[in-house]
């Protein structure tokens, strides 16, 4: 079976383009998972000329130099060959890179930007599939902090049957209505979550500086300072990019401003929260945290944070894992398709928006 939209539309305008996948067996297995590698590189084949039949892992390597001489569109994903200037000029003919996952800056080099706008060189990505599962990820840890299941199962094993659900005084608000939720970035993924938070009677408050008032509105939230969220919300959920003006900027000073008993949501990137200051704050329980990114990560075997029960450590796997990554390889998949055909791509990287891109 083919996926949708891709070699099952196959028409005869369609040109033919040379590609060449290079990950790593591992990544590759990930990337094309077995549920649906077949019908994905069946509409590979269909819609291009690959020059290798299995995915080259080292693009350094001379016996494919002439391969890469050739080559106009390169698949990659996580892991794959940092590309510099040097590498990137062995490919004279590289007219698109298909990314098969989110960010693509451990991909391409930030120099090499003037030169790619230059010469036209496209990209495209999988972030806007891969935004989904971390959603819906962010939205169930939501519900789940405002509902405290976290105390009331703490509580029931230590009540077990003695426990009256509806004569236990619990310290502070249970339940989503009148509550608020603080969406820190209007990205794909901040935006998905607050169109998931619709749903529910909850405010939802927003800070993004690219973004105006109305746009928040339209989205279904209210613009916000910074300061402002932090103090009015029982959840804050981080959904910036890393950027040397999001590095570490979540830090002492913001968690001071949080409410007692708010949850800190962390699925953007470890760097952005200070992570001594995170330390400290939770550490008297005031603050609760889940944190599917950290600053290292992993973290370290002996950090705090590995014993606070109010802090939830998740070994980033907020994003697409196994038949969630089928979803990725198919967007792009389609992308493919769209290029080919001279379509209008949907899911391209504007390169002139580099400095800001996650």
């Amino acid at each position: 079976m083919t996926p949708q939209g891709t070699a099952s539309s196959v028409r005869e305008e369609h040109l033919r383009y040379t590609s060449l996948i290079q990950l790593q067996p591992s990544q590759y297995d990930i990337h094309f998972p077995p549920a649906c590698r077949a019908g994905h590189m069946d509409a590979l084949v269909a819609m291009t000329d690959l020059l290798h039949p299995e995915p080259v892992t080292d693009l350094h390597s001379p016996a494919i130099s002439d391969t890469l001489a050739r080559v106009e569109i390169l698949l990659t994903g996580w892991g794959s060959h940092p590309i510099d200037r040097a590498l990137y000029r062995k490919m004279p003919n590289l007219k698109l890179i298909a990314h098969l996952a989110g960010t693509v800056k451990a991909v391409l080099s930030p120099d090499l930007m003037p030169e790619l706008a230059e010469r036209g060189l496209r990209v495209i990505n999988a972030a806007s599939a891969n935004a989904r599962p971390v959603a819906e990820f962010t939205l169930a840890h939501i519900l789940l902090h405002l509902k405290r299941v976290a105390d009331w199962t703490t509580l029931y094993r230590h009540q077990r049957s003695a426990i009256s659900t509806r004569t236990t005084s619990m310290q502070g608000t249970v339940g989503n209505r009148g509550r608020a939720v603080g969406i820190v970035g209007a990205s794909r993924i901040g935006r998905l979550v607050i169109g998931h938070l619709r749903r529910h009677q909850i405010a939802v408050l927003l800070h993004d500086p690219y973004l105006s008032a109305d746009t928040a509105r339209a989205l279904g939230a209210e613009k916000v300072p910074m300061d402002e969220l932090l103090g009015r919300c029982d959840v804050v959920s981080l959904h910036q990019p890393l950027l040397p003006s999001t590095e570490q900027s979540f830090g002492a000073r913001e968690f001071a401003l949080m409410r007692d008993g708010a949850l800190l949501i962390n699925t953007a990137r470890g760097r952005i929260v200070d992570t001594a200051a995170l330390q400290a704050a939770a550490a008297d329980g005031r603050l609760s945290a889940v944190l599917d990114v950290t600053d290292p990560e992993p973290l370290n075997d002996d950090s705090p944070l590995w014993d606070m029960p109010n802090v939830q450590l998740t070994p980033h796997i907020a994003g697409s894992f196994g038949n969630e990554v089928c979803d990725m390889t198919e967007l792009v998949m389609q992308d493919i398709d769209r290029f080919c055909r001279g379509e209008p791509l949907q899911n391209e990287v504007i390169l002139a928006d580099w400095e800001r891109v996650a």
